[in-house]
């Protein structure tokens, strides 16, 4: 995998035993916040954790399920009146007492054995920061058809921790078991960034000259979105901060981030030529030389079809329809938030779809 900035120090080593700070952001999670917790305080690490909840003003009843949970003496609860996931972050590693920390989110679950393995991959690679795939799973039609999306090198463009086999140096990495003494001398997140802050944080990272390592045999399920609006309203916000990171760190963002907005410019292109053409403004052989800005377009939306249809085995048709509909919906929000924020920033952009969010919990 290419990364522009590979890591020349080995991390401080840390004692074997001295503990983990698990730290989890949280706002209007009731339906899923009990697995996530469970999944964390059933890691099997040798010597003491901590379960750090960020807990941002929600309107499900999260906080009082946050509280419930607390009764176990292993979880820490922290306000985070901003609701920022940096912020978020920042408060509950400075509330930590371990000297490595592991990200996890509520809408996450991990597999048994994840931290140790982490930890192993750590030691045996110098590296400050660790990460593995991102398991998308659903429990609907929409939600699955989401999952399919983010699991395929076609939803999300293809990072190494949304699918990669191959251990090895990483541009960035998802969640992450990280060293608390290179992220103190970064500088912790970056509490001016809302979303990407992940990325940006393993820059910082690289740059100072530690590595980031993917590990393809650690896993974290991950339950996205479970409506159209909600998705819409994350990757639009998450598009525009991308944008946002472009104008920051220009170079140090991936090829890979220009293709989105490269088909929303092209499906712009086509409707005006489309429009041109209908009106007699263009004509004769400019029309069919015009004709050319429709091939990407076609290209793409056969691409789309080509994998609804196959997308998986023994999945229904509704799986495929949302298919179809999912993967155009991820990359025009995106593409579209990612022009507004090169155009003109992210400013306060928040990803509202974690606002008001009033399911009930699961079984």
């Amino acid at each position: 995998m290419h990364v522009d900035q590979p890591g020349r120090e080995d991390a401080p080593v840390v004692a074997a035993g001295a503990g983990v700070t698990f730290v989890m952001p949280v706002l209007n999670e009731r339906a899923y916040l009990r697995r996530a917790v469970e999944t964390v305080l059933a890691q099997d690490v040798e010597g003491p954790t901590e379960l750090v909840l960020a807990l941002a003003p929600s309107t499900d009843g999260t906080t009082e399920l946050a509280r419930e949970l607390a009764a176990d003496d292993r979880i820490v609860l922290v306000d985070n009146p901003e609701a920022d996931i940096p912020i978020g972050l920042n408060r509950a590693i400075r509330a930590g007492r371990y000297p490595t920390i592991v990200r996890v989110d509520a809408h996450s679950e991990l597999e048994p054995g994840y931290t140790t393995r982490a930890l192993e991959t750590l030691n045996r690679v110098g590296a400050a920061n660790v990460g593995g795939v991102m398991k998308a799973d659903g429990r609907t039609p929409f939600q699955r058809a989401v999952a399919r999306a983010y699991n395929s090198p076609i939803g999300l463009g293809g990072g190494a921790y949304h699918g990669g086999a191959h251990e090895g140096e990483a541009e960035s990495a998802y969640l992450g078991v990280m060293r608390r003494s290179v992220l103190e001398e970064v500088g912790l997140f970056d509490e001016s960034i809302r979303r990407g802050e992940d990325w940006e944080l393993n820059l910082r990272i690289r740059r100072a000259g530690y590595r980031v390592w993917f590990d393809p045999s650690l896993a974290v399920t991950y339950w996205p979105r479970e409506s159209w609006t909600r998705l819409v309203r994350q990757f639009s916000a998450t598009g525009r901060w991308r944008g946002e990171l472009v104008r920051r760190y220009g170079r140090g963002n991936s090829v890979r981030f220009f293709a989105p907005p490269a088909l929303v410019l092209a499906l712009v292109l086509s409707l005006l030529v489309g429009i041109l053409q209908a009106t007699g403004v263009v004509t004769s052989w400019w029309a069919v030389a015009a004709s050319v800005v429709y091939l990407p377009v076609i290209a793409y939306a056969v691409l789309i079809i080509v994998v609804a249809i196959g997308s998986g085995g023994g999945t229904g048709w509704r799986d495929k329809l949302w298919t179809l509909a999912v993967l155009p919906t991820m990359h025009l929000s995106w593409g579209a938030g990612f022009i507004i924020g090169v155009v003109r920033g992210a400013h306060d952009t928040v990803d509202t779809s974690r606002l008001g969010n009033r399911n009930t919990p699961l079984p």
